[in-house]
Parts: structure tokens; sequence; C-alpha cells
């Protein structure tokens, strides 16, 4: 067999954990005393905020856990049906909804993170929500509500565009964008950080599939997207933040014959 390319080696190491083993821990920004960065981006001032249902007042049916990981698969067509915002507001607690706040910038969520660290925020690309407007929208935390970003033209066309031509994309009721805030992870594990991000969205996603099943919704992981397009499309500079996972989500039926991943 021939030796692995320079850039397969490194891909290859990417995915081993011998990177923890030449990380200086004694100086990285933790270790410096430097304080770590917030768990959730900041709110312009006077931006108004679109509270969300919270879990007490869901209409959302009862879901057998083990049914929903048996139905478990990726969906690429969905039904004209709106989500409602009680449907939004569930998806987005059982995907990175959080549990209780410990201190500072540590708190627990509905998912797993490398040192409790939750290097993700959430945009959602809006297309048929009720009663929300299209458009691209934040969802924040610590205050379960969301935040209107902007309201783009041809919001639908940019995001097949930022999909390289994933028709289904634009075709959902909603489009879950996952970016990666790296200092976040960067504050505690240094060079060991990148790993654990990507695992962090694998987590994040995982909720999203099995949650989609509870309100008779689908969804279908996208990792193949156009980096500047996407970045351009939720605001972000793409060095700081970028994107680094989507998951368009819409009602479908149970009898599409598809397969799934």
């Amino acid at each position: 067999m021939a030796r692995p390319s320079i850039t397969t080696a490194a891909g290859r190491h990417f995915l081993t954990d011998r990177i923890r083993d030449e990380v200086d821990w004694y100086n990285t920004p933790q270790s410096s005393g430097i304080e770590p960065p917030p768990p959730q981006k900041p709110v312009p001032d006077g931006a108004p905020l679109i509270p969300l249902p919270r879990r007490e007042a869901w209409q959302i049916p009862a879901c057998d856990l083990a049914d929903a990981i048996a139905r478990r698969e990726s969906r690429r067509t969905f039904l004209p049906a709106a989500l409602t915002l009680d449907e939004l507001a569930f998806l987005l607690w059982s995907s990175q909804g959080v549990r209780a706040r410990l201190h500072g910038a540590a708190v627990l969520r509905t998912v797993p993170s490398a040192g409790c660290r939750h290097p993700l925020e959430t945009y959602l690309a809006v297309l048929n929500v009720a009663p929300l407007s299209p458009g691209i929208y934040r969802y924040l935390p610590l205050d379960h509500a969301l935040l209107l970003e902007q309201s783009p033209d041809q919001l639908e066309a940019r995001l097949a565009a930022a999909t390289r031509g994933q028709r289904f994309a634009a075709e959902a009721a909603v489009t879950f964008i996952w970016s990666a805030i790296p200092a976040r992870t960067e504050w505690r594990y240094g060079e060991a950080s990148y790993k654990v991000i990507a695992l962090d969205a694998g987590h994040a996603c995982q909720n999203l599939y099995l949650a989609c099943q509870a309100i008779g919704a689908g969804t279908c992981a996208i990792a193949a997207y156009n980096q500047d397009l996407c970045d351009q499309l939720i605001g972000v500079d793409g060095d700081e933040e970028f994107a680094v996972y989507m998951a368009p989500v819409g009602k479908v039926t149970e009898n599409l014959n598809q397969v799934g991943i």
C-alpha cells in the first residue's frame, strides 16, 4: 500500500488524539489566568428579542426514545407545512438548550461538550415557521429567545447556493446552521480543540434528528457546503467564527421510501 500523502496524513492525525501530547498545557489561556469567552455572543444594545415558549408550555406529544432511534433516518423531502413556534423551541432546546448555569462561562446544556466549553452558535434560516417572518435568526440559549440577524432577499436561492445546489435546504421549513467559535474551546484545550469541536457539532445534530421524530418532522445533516457563502449568509467573519454544520428541517410523511445515512 502506498504511503499516505501529506494531506491524508494530516487528516488522519486530526482524527487521533496524539495532539494532546503536544499541547503546552501550562500556557493555555485557562492556565494563564485569562477569563474564558462568554458562552453566548452578545446581543446588540436595544435589539428586540423574540421569546420562545418554554418547556412547561409546549404542546409536544410524548415520543418513545427507542422508537425514535429505530426510525431515525435522513429526510430530504418535506411537506409544505409550517413548523409552529412550540416545535421550533423544542428543537432548539433539544439541540442546544441550557439546563443550568453553573458560573461565569460554564453552562450545562442538553448535549455534551468537551470541558463544558460549548463552542457552537445556532443560526436559523427560517422559511416557514409560524408566526416568524423569513430571515436569518440566532438562537440565544441563555435567554431561550431568538434574535433576527437579517432578512436577506432571495433566501431560498442563497440557501441552495450555500449548500452547493442541495435544493432540499431551500425547501425546508427551517435550516439549522451551526457555527463554531473556536476561542471558547481553545481557552482550555489549545491546539487539541479542533477534533472535539467537530464532535460537539455531531452531538447537537443527533439530538436534532431524534427530536424531529417527536413532531413528525425530519432532517438531513449537511457537511458539504460552500464555506464563504454560508459564512456570508449568517454574517460571520469566517475566522473567529465560521459555519461547521447544517441541517434542514421540515414536516414529513411516514411513507417516504428513502435511503438514509
